[in-house]
């Protein structure tokens, strides 16, 4: 690690920083086209009543290098909520120093204080690098689970059908 990074919750300040990074993340996964976050809707979401998740930013050299994005979801199971990672990003130039395990540690820490029965997030299959990093971190690939989404139109649709 070249220096030891700053992690830290992000303030409301950090909006325009958290959409350059959430934009930049998109750009990396090829999914930039689906991008309709704007500093409005995240200053909503991490900080406007009733808010559903929470932002680490990662400051390297005073500048803000990494992010990550995380919520709580509950296990039925396990009778306990769990620490859901929406989106962790560190920049290209900046990666290979530790940076994104720093923030992983930090999200841990923040699970094993909250009582969190498990901390799981998901990866994009084409995505080797962060899938060898991640299990080089001891998580496990649940690879009998596969993500099911309803969204626009299809959400719209679904929700006005009869029961």
């Amino acid at each position: 690690m070249d220096s030891k990074p700053e992690i830290r919750p992000a303030t409301r300040e950090d909006i325009p920083e958290l959409i350059r990074l959430i934009r930049a993340l998109a750009v990396y996964e090829k999914l930039e086209h689906l991008v309709v976050a704007s500093e409005a809707l995240m200053e909503q979401g991490l900080f406007g009543e009733g808010r559903r998740a929470e932002a680490i930013v990662c400051m390297a050299g005073g500048n803000p290098v990494g992010m990550a994005v995380f919520s709580h979801n509950f296990s039925t199971f396990l009778g306990r909520k769990g620490l859901y990672l929406e989106d962790l990003f560190v920049e290209p130039a900046h990666r290979g120093r530790g940076y994104g395990k720093a923030m992983l540690v930090a999200l841990a820490r923040i699970a094993r204080e909250r009582q969190c029965g498990r901390f799981e997030w998901m990866v994009l299959d084409w995505n080797e690098p962060s899938i060898r990093f991640y299990e080089s971190l001891g998580a496990v690939r649940m690879e009998e689970w596969r993500l099911f989404r309803v969204t626009g139109e299809a959400l719209e649709k679904l929700a006005l059908s009869d029961a």
